[in-house]
């Protein structure tokens, strides 16, 4: 077995702490990654407080990962050991379902299995990445271009694939007007991209303390979404609206915004399904959708991108030490606009 230590909740009200764990020993397709960057995503504050009601202890979090290959299996072509590489939010699918025979690993209709606080095909707790390494199936891990800031990069792998997989999918890109709602983790990657894309993009926020921010990550222009008056002029302006806020908040007014036969959809999770008005769908053929991540293919195609176009998160580096207090910030929105752990403070 591989040794491993990271920091781990052994309850939804215990801090994360020092924990030592095994992984198994590399099979003939795996990769085996010494991890150097870890970003920190609210959903792992979710599951390891067991606000989605489905957490297991004790839980190694983290899922946008980065770092170096030590070791691959006897079968592995594509990775070699000091390869730059990442791993994302899911480690597994069943590979013969629809979803993923058309390369959508993640709507796999088997099920897939998440990076941590699940069971693999070996019977196995997954653990993540808040921790020295990670043996992982090649298809599940990603080449990282040397050319990025690996820590930027890490928030790629959730946050990052998870607003460019329905830009994309939706085909935003110029002369289509998009709104960003929310200016978090996952609304200023949605933000990049879509400036990058070419499109008009319009950033929603509560606070006007964040319009100098937005505008500097591409906003064409800043709505202050609680100014009713403000919101009105945007009505039946848009071809696209990305929500990423995980907080309950009145999705009508958005709804509103859009054009006839466009799309709003939501990529944030909050933990009280939204109520709105069917009446906003109905009249203008308006469609309210939903997406996660991306799959493989999508996921590398996202990497390559990011890295032909010098895209990464804004983040703040800290030590593993401070993961608790990190945790807090996420929650109290103190944070811009992602934390990514350097696991080099982890020690040996």
């Amino acid at each position: 077995m591989t040794q491993s230590h990271g920091y781990a909740a052994r309850s939804a009200t215990a801090p994360l702490a020092p924990f030592k764990f095994t992984r198994r020993e590399l099979h003939d397709h795996d990769v085996h990654v010494d991890i150097q960057f870890c970003g920190v995503c609210h959903s792992d504050i979710h599951f390891v407080r067991n606000e989605w009601g489905n957490a297991v202890y004790p839980v190694v979090p983290g899922h946008e990962i980065v770092g170096r290959v030590k070791a691959v299996g006897s079968a592995v072509r594509k990775f070699k050991p000091g390869d730059l590489v990442g791993v994302g939010v899911i480690v597994d699918s069943d590979r013969t379902c629809p979803s993923c025979r058309a390369r959508e690993e993640q709507y796999c209709e088997g099920g897939v299995t998440l990076t941590y606080g699940a069971r693999d095909k070996y019977g196995d707790l997954t653990q993540g990445g808040y921790s020295n390494n990670i043996v992982t199936d090649e298809h599940f891990v990603h080449s990282v271009s040397p050319k990025l800031n690996p820590a930027g990069v890490a928030p790629l792998l959730c946050a990052g694939i998870t607003t460019y997989s329905p830009l994309r999918h939706w085909k935003v890109g110029p002369n289509r007007k998009v709104g960003i709602i929310g200016l978090g983790g996952l609304g200023h990657m949605a933000l990049k991209f879509a400036h990058s894309f070419g499109a008009h993009v319009v950033q929603f926020t509560t606070s006007e303390s964040k319009i100098a921010d937005a505008k500097r990550l591409g906003a064409d222009e800043v709505v202050i979404s609680k100014d009713a008056t403000a919101m009105k002029k945007q009505a039946n302006s848009f071809d696209f609206i990305i929500d990423t806020v995980s907080a309950p908040h009145d999705i009508d007014p958005y709804l509103e915004a859009l054009k006839r036969d466009s799309t709003y959809v939501q990529v944030g999770l909050p933990e009280k399904p939204p109520v709105i008005d069917p009446g906003n769908l109905l009249f203008k053929r308006r469609s309210w959708s939903g997406s996660i991540i991306g799959g493989m293919a999508e996921t590398q195609e996202m990497l390559d991108y990011c890295a032909a176009k010098n895209i990464t998160a804004d983040v703040e580096v800290i030590p593993i030490q401070q993961i608790n207090e990190a945790f807090e910030r996420v929650v109290k929105a103190d944070v811009k606009y992602r934390f990514t752990i350097d696991m080099s403070s982890l020690g040996a």
